[in-house]
């Protein structure tokens, strides 16, 4: 086997290997806290803008964290209950329930937060006008649980998570992917404490350290096993 100043090619190229990899990954995490970072500036200037109009939902997708007003009447019968949602140590479910807007167009809003009662069969009612409201709220889109199978999503109106295809199917309405998260107060005895996402900035940030730093020890030994191999050659 040709060995250079009596290198073993291996151990050299694996090094060299290492070292490339592990800079890729430490820059692929630095993209994503800067990505991370501008959606946190977005979210910021959304929150302190004028929120926008909407007069249907047909076909219509707003930009994500952007804020939104609303007008239509709700839809109860077609509630989803998201089972398994935490507040102040209390289970309870978060309520999304369609809201029919003049054109027939629906959006999905999350309304708030509702405890748990002491059966766990029965669903909490939620008190809910059959006039015309206005709803104002931030669209998020849900992330569907990649590990659950649809059918698994829902028992009647309990849900385990958001899956809005499955929804879609049930309900027979077509709410678009996404879900007004309701800010606007209401009579309604919910609770709308919602917390901004953990973008994970700083994450991303510290597995990049973390690959970085085993570049710099990968080209540290590298570099070792060189210089060892020209002392040796040299003797």
């Amino acid at each position: 086997m040709f060995r250079p100043f009596g290198m073993h090619p291996v151990p050299l190229l694996a090094g060299v290997v290492v070292v490339i990899v592990a800079v890729q990954l430490g820059n692929w995490q630095l993209r994503r806290a800067e990505e991370k970072r501008e959606i946190g500036v977005r979210i910021e200037q959304y929150a302190g803008a004028t929120p926008q109009v909407l007069d249907s939902a047909r076909g219509v997708q707003p930009p994500e964290w952007s804020r939104v007003v609303v007008r239509g009447r709700w839809l109860p019968e077609a509630a989803m209950y998201l089972d398994n949602r935490v507040l102040d140590r209390r289970p309870g479910y978060h309520v999304l329930m369609p809201l029919e807007l003049t054109d027939a167009s629906v959006v999905m809003v999350n309304r708030g937060w509702t405890a748990a009662g002491s059966d766990r069969a029965i669903l909490p009612e939620v008190d809910t006008s059959g006039d015309e409201v206005e709803v104002v709220g931030r669209v998020v889109v849900p992330e569907r649980d990649p590990f659950s199978l649809a059918d698994q999503a829902r028992d009647g109106q309990r849900w385990q998570f958001i899956d809005l295809d499955a929804y879609r199917a049930w309900s027979a309405l077509s709410p678009g992917d996404w879900v007004l998260q309701q800010e606007s107060e209401a009579a309604d005895g919910l609770v709308r404490r919602w917390a901004d996402p953990d973008l994970g900035e700083d994450t991303h940030r510290g597995y990049a350290l973390q690959w970085y730093s085993l570049a710099a020890l990968a080209a540290a030994l590298t570099g070792y096993y060189v210089f060892r191999s020209f002392r040796k050659n040299a003797a």
